[in-house]
């Protein structure tokens, strides 16, 4: 997909620009990844001192900021970066086939929670709907990924815990919220139908995976 190697947060952005659509990690689409376009010196790597380091991961909620662009759990429940332009045919064409949630349901009171309080980081809102207990974590993410593939949630950016020192460290949390606070609720109402929004993703993703089988673009809108 791309053939030169990306040395830069600002180079990622234009990239992601470019192509629309962006799994942070490989999936199994050669090429079709943050990671695989990134030059090595922007992939994890031990330190001496037992830590790490990984530019690709730290710039995540700077290509949040200054790109516009939504982030989730996009692609077979893998995260993904999809451009501020591409957003309102995505979104359109995901929720035709994942219908929002009726009243009653998890998804449904995960959704209220986030039109009520903004965003909240995961590990909030997961308190906020009531799971709290053992094995609930892993239950309450499914959930979220579900509302994510669908086009209802994304993530505005990221929230790190800070060492006595005042410096951030760990993976973080993502903070979560809808697409509407995010973007406004035009952009998630395209002036086309979610048939026409789903010939233009896929002519896309031709374009820009022209090796890639048919039927494994159509698989990925799923």
């Amino acid at each position: 997909m791309i053939r030169e190697k990306l040395h830069s947060c600002p180079e990622l952005i234009d990239c992601i620009n470019e192509v629309g659509f962006l799994p942070l990690l490989r999936m199994g689409v050669p090429g079709w990844s943050a990671e695989e376009v990134m030059d090595e010196e922007c992939q994890y790597r031990r330190l001496p001192d037992g830590g790490w380091e990984w530019p690709l991961w730290e710039w995540k909620g700077a290509i949040l900021q200054e790109s516009g662009c939504a982030y989730g759990k996009f692609f077979n429940g893998k995260a993904a970066f999809v451009s501020r332009a591409w957003w309102p045919d995505f979104c359109n064409y995901r929720r035709s086939v994942s219908p929002e949630p009726g009243e009653g349901s998890i998804e449904r009171s995960i959704l209220d929670v986030l039109k009520v309080e903004g965003s909240l980081i995961t590990r909030d809102l997961r308190a906020a709907c009531g799971f709290t207990g053992p094995k609930m974590r892993s239950r309450f993410d499914g959930y979220v990924t579900r509302l994510e593939m669908g086009g209802y949630i994304v993530t505005e950016d990221f929230v790190y815990p800070r060492d006595r020192h005042g410096r951030e460290y760990g993976w973080g949390w993502s903070l979560l919220t809808t697409p509407e606070t995010l973007f406004g609720p035009e952009a998630c109402r395209p002036d086309r139908s979610p048939q026409e929004s789903r010939e233009r993703i896929l002519a896309q993703l031709r374009k820009i995976l022209p090796e890639t089988a048919g039927t494994r673009l159509v698989a990925l809108l799923r």
